[in-house]
């Protein structure tokens, strides 16, 4: 009875987060034709694309049950969410829609503030990615980053992040205290998770984004257990021994890569990684596994300031782990994300 009681409230937690999204997406959407009309032109999603859209979350969020049921993770991360976060920034969300729109409107989007610190960072990565201000470079943009994307995603985004946790402890079992690194991580809403799953790990962080590492560094300093081990650093040049790590993920990042940073990543996490180590991607599914969402993987970049996302979905990262030295790649697909479970080999 009380397993069944769990996941009702689960399903009535998730349910809540997705009306929420969606509500929050028309509402902006209207509000935007009317005061700040742009020229993006979107390809209508056919009925029978929603539906199969609405199949794949509810299969993705009986996995995220199925697994925390079998002890993948507690069930307390089902339930996890930054309320505070939550209620003390969700005004800011709207302040930073309106100048969003006149981004949109006016293809301004490598924009900064005269405070913001740019020198150093590889070109690339000075972007107002999803026209957000100040791109990835500021303490508002890291304050609102987590909100941001639970809404792009209807309220799936961390269920879509738990996917890499059952292969990485699956391949890390009988290790003790591995070190595990995520790359890009961002707010270390990854890293909080990871905590969750492999309490016993040593775990370690690398992002460009002194404003975003300092977020990360704020949210994990409240988690039980070790605090992660958090550096600047570029992923294409990781400050780390070969061979240091037994795992390594990433979680949203490859999309956001032009095709050369892919590779010089996939190569680096090569090198950090033990023999018989494993590398764990989470990103946007793909045109060959997913084409009867291409409508939809061809209105993102419209929509939003994706540069890089376009031959993103054509790309064959697959090929890209192997020339590495990857070998047993295996993929899989969950709602709109999709997964690379690549070992090194021993």
């Amino acid at each position: 009875m009380a397993d069944t009681l769990t996941k009702l409230a689960y399903q009535t937690f998730q349910q809540s987060k997705s009306y929420f999204g969606l509500a929050h997406k028309t509402l902006t959407a209207q509000v935007m034709n009317l005061v700040s009309p742009t020229n993006n032109k979107t390809e209508p999603l056919p009925t029978e694309t929603l539906l199969l859209l609405q199949n794949r979350l509810n299969k993705l969020l009986e996995q995220d049950w199925q697994d925390s049921e079998r002890g993948v993770y507690p069930s307390e991360l089902l339930f996890d969410n930054p309320w505070e976060d939550f209620f003390r920034y969700y005004p800011m969300v709207w302040i930073d829609t309106t100048q969003t729109w006149e981004r949109i409107r006016e293809k301004r989007y490598q924009e900064f503030s005269p405070a913001i610190k740019t020198d150093g960072y590889p070109k690339y990565y000075l972007q107002n990615f999803h026209y957000q201000t100040d791109g990835y470079l500021s303490d508002r943009s890291a304050n609102l980053y987590d909100l941001q994307v639970e809404i792009l995603f209807n309220g799936s985004a961390d269920a879509m992040r738990r996917r890499i946790l059952a292969p990485l402890k699956q391949r890390l079992e009988g290790k003790t205290q591995p070190r595990v690194l995520d790359i890009a991580c961002g707010t270390g809403r990854t890293l909080k998770m990871l905590r969750g799953a492999l309490p016993d790990a040593s775990l370690y962080g690398v992002d460009l984004s002194p404003a975003y590492l300092r977020k990360a560094n704020q949210s994990l300093s409240e988690v039980r257990g070790e605090l992660p081990q958090l550096l600047q650093a570029n992923a294409e040049e990781l400050p780390y021994l070969d061979g240091y790590f037994q795992a390594v993920s990433n979680v949203f990042m490859f999309h956001e890569l032009p095709p050369e940073a892919r590779q010089r990543v996939i190569e680096q996490c090569y090198r950090v990684l033990q023999p018989g180590g494993v590398f764990v991607i989470c990103d946007s599914i793909q045109e060959a596994d997913s084409p009867e969402f291409a409508p939809m993987m061809r209105n993102f970049p419209a929509m939003f300031h994706e540069p890089y996302y376009r031959n993103y979905t054509t790309d064959n990262l697959v090929e890209r782990l192997e020339q590495a030295g990857f070998v047993s790649v295996e993929t899989e697909v969950h709602f709109v994300s999709k997964y690379w479970v690549a070992r090194k080999p021993a």
